[in-house]
C-alpha cells in the first residue's frame, strides 16, 4: 500500500481506532451469521452500533479467515484530492476524484479497488480478484497498463480490521448485518447515510424496513 496524507472525512466524525464501542439501549436486531461473510458481501452497520466510527456505514469485506476480518468503509469521501497525491491514477478514478476514508486502521496508507470485466483481468498481473468484478489494484504499477480494462476505481486511506473473534461477537450482539454486494457499490457516487439506505433498500424482510430509518440512530 502506497503512503498517503492522513485524510479527514468530508463528512462525520474523523476516524479513530474502533476501539471501546457504544451501543446504543435499544434491542438488539440479530440477523444473519458470521458464515455470511466473505470477501465481497457487505457488512452494513445496525441501529445497535453507535461508535461514530462506523455508525450508519456500510463496509465492504476485502479478506475473511480464522485469523480475522479485513474490509473498507463506503461512501466516506476525504477533501484530498487524488491528483495531488497519485496524478496516475487520477483519470481512472470516477467522481468525486477525492481518496475515501477506508477506515481507521493505517489511514496513512492508500488502498485502491476498481471494477473490471473478468475477461480483461484475468490477463494482467496488477489486479487481484476480491469477489465477481472487484478487483484490487497495485499502484505501484503503471496505471496506462490497465486504462482500456477498468470501468472505474476507488482510492481509499486506510481500512477496517477486525481481529480473531471480534467481528463474530459485534454480529451476535446484532452491530452488523451481512448482505451481498455488487459491482456499483465500490463505484457509487452516494455518501455516507445515502448509500447505507439504497443498500438496505434492496434487502427483504425486517432489513428492508430499516431502509426507512435513520442510519444513525443519534439522528433521531
Amino acid at each position: 500500500m502506497t503512503p498517503v496524507p492522513a485524510p479527514e472525512p468530508e463528512s462525520g466524525p474523523p476516524a479513530r481506532p474502533a476501539t471501546g464501542r457504544r451501543r446504543a439501549a435499544v434491542p438488539t436486531l440479530a440477523i444473519g451469521c458470521l458464515d455470511d461473510v466473505a470477501p465481497g458481501s457487505l457488512l452494513v452497520a445496525m441501529p445497535a452500533l453507535t461508535d461514530p466510527t462506523f455508525a450508519g456505514t456500510v463496509v465492504l469485506v476485502l479478506d475473511h479467515s480464522d485469523t480475522g476480518t479485513l474490509g473498507v468503509v463506503l461512501g466516506r469521501p476525504s477533501q484530498v484530492e487524488i491528483r495531488d497525491v497519485l496524478p496516475g491514477w487520477a483519470d481512472l478514478a470516477v467522481s468525486p476524484g477525492v481518496f475515501h476514508v477506508g477506515g481507521p486502521c493505517e489511514a496513512d496508507t492508500a488502498l485502491c479497488l476498481a471494477v473490471s470485466s473478468a475477461a480483461a483481468a484475468e490477463t494482467d498481473g496488477g489486479l487481484r480478484r476480491v469477489a465477481g468484478d472487484v478487483y484490487l489494484v497495485d499502484l505501484d504499477g503503471d496505471p496506462a497498463d490497465l486504462h482500456e480494462q477498468l470501468t472505474g476505481l476507488r482510492v481509499f486511506a486506510g481500512y477496517a480490521g477486525w481481529s480473531q473473534g471480534q467481528l463474530a461477537g459485534e454480529i451476535a450482539e446484532g452491530a452488523w448485518a451481512c448482505v451481498p454486494g455488487r459491482p456499483g457499490d465500490v463505484l457509487s457516487e452516494l455518501a455516507g447515510p445515502e448509500l447505507w439506505r439504497q443498500v438496505m433498500g434492496r434487502q427483504t424482510g425486517r432489513l428492508g424496513v430499516l431502509s426507512t430509518a435513520p442510519p444513525d440512530p443519534s439522528a433521531n
